[in-house]
């Protein structure tokens, strides 16, 4: 099965169009492949997916209710679905990357594998934080907010969207330190301009937090304090990294 992945093309290495839409095709057919896979796997354990997807809910919430005869075995596949892309994204992101690594040099390639590896440590991390952090004080707020006026129940469909949601947006919040490094890597921001602006940089943050999936005020400040933590450890990350990136010439080296 190993001989029949693509092949990688190296950097320089010339192929005709028809030979790149052979190997797109193929690259394609591996996602896919991964995708599927996995949701057999998903699937098979969707119950103990589910189950833990309701552990942030109030004890008395933890069973949400469907409409329809159909619904409770669409809405554990579209769990499992998501589960099983989840499980299935690196090896999506790396066929997609080994489709467009050729254009780039071998420094370049070995310097997006770190990348790669940072995003993913961040992501875990803005996933961990999202379910044991921001969803139980958001669940605990939004589901006994005016309970004395309304007979509260929560539909399973609409539970597992927002819980994806909201865990998707805390992972893009862990982002912020790759997105301003890659900035700075690139030469749009220096250090120096990071820290003279970083009032700047907080009131964007703050929009960013507002902008986000969130539709209550506890969703938006849980989601608020890593954002902002994590722009004012992007600016002492800055400074160490742009001394490597962009080393300062003096005349005497000139």
């Amino acid at each position: 099965m190993l001989k029949r992945l693509p092949r990688r093309l190296q950097h320089g290495e010339e192929a005709t169009l028809v030979e790149h839409l052979d190997e797109l095709r193929q690259r394609l057919f591996v996602a896919i492949g991964a995708v599927v896979f996995a949701l057999i796997f998903t699937y098979a354990f969707h119950h103990r997916i589910v189950r833990w997807l309701n552990q942030p809910l109030p004890p008395s919430k933890r069973h949400p209710i469907t409409f329809g005869v159909a619904e409770p075995f669409l809405t554990s596949l579209t769990v499992s679905l998501y589960a099983a892309f989840v499980i299935a994204l690196p090896i999506v992101l790396w066929q997609l990357w080994s489709f467009l690594a050729p254009a780039f040099e071998q420094h370049t390639q070995r310097g997006v594998r770190w990348l790669v590896a940072f995003s993913t440590g961040l992501t875990v991390f803005g996933i961990l934080f999202g379910y044991y952090i921001v969803l139980p004080a958001a669940l605990k707020f939004l589901t006994h907010y005016d309970s004395s006026l309304y007979n509260i129940q929560i539909r399973a469909k609409d539970y597992y969207s927002f819980v994806s949601l909201v865990l998707l947006a805390v992972s893009v919040v862990f982002q912020v330190p790759l997105f301003i490094l890659g900035l700075v890597r690139i030469g749009v921001l220096t250090a120096a301009k990071l820290r003279r602006n970083w009032r700047i940089g907080i009131v964007a943050m703050t929009a960013l937090a507002v902008a986000l999936p969130g539709i209550d005020p506890v969703t938006t400040l849980f989601e608020m304090a890593p954002l902002l933590a994590l722009y004012l450890l992007s600016l002492a990350l800055a400074g160490f990294f742009e001394r490597r990136w962009h080393p300062v010439v003096t005349p005497l080296e000139e």
